[in-house]
């Protein structure tokens, strides 16, 4: 359902074809990379959090974390993640797919400054099972994406 969903929203910008479907998993960072052929701090990681009753999404680099405090200094609030059963039901997709296209309404995009050190990254595309390699570029143009924001560290 999700990744028909995300199939739909690229189908405007004439490139769903884009979108890769693969058998083996791409739910984790490591499975994607893996199964992608890329580094797994390529894999752009997607999580959704809640900030005021706001849904907001927040893509990373594969090898990045969320730093509670540079979190904090950015929404004023702790960080809170979605639990299990709100992700589809407030994002739209199913955990191992949350990705910042086609959305359900209301939740905000933010890019993190983690992405910035590669050319191409990978994001889910609605399910476990769906990817797609864009431009640093294809992913500010097609994510609708609010602002990049810096609130995540590397993992060494």
């Amino acid at each position: 359902m999700s990744v028909e969903s995300v199939k739909d929203y690229f189908r405007q910008f004439g490139m769903e074809d884009r979108i890769l479907e693969m058998e083996e998993s791409t739910a984790t960072v490591a499975l994607a990379a893996q199964t992608l052929g890329c580094e797994e701090k390529e894999i752009t990681k997607t999580m959704a959090f809640l900030v005021d009753e706001q849904v907001v999404i927040i893509c990373m680099a594969g090898d990045a974390k969320i730093s509670n405090h540079k979190y904090k200094a950015q929404f004023h609030k702790k960080a809170r993640m979605l639990r299990g059963e709100e992700v589809p039901e407030l994002t739209g997709h199913l955990i191992g797919g949350v990705c910042p296209f086609g959305l359900k309404d209301g939740c905000t995009v933010y890019l993190d400054e983690s992405l910035k050190r590669f050319t191409y990254v990978y994001p889910a595309c609605g399910g476990p099972h769906a990817a797609i390699k864009l431009t640093l570029e294809e992913l500010e143009q097609y994510s609708g994406y609010t602002a990049w924001i810096d609130v995540c560290d590397i993992m060494e």
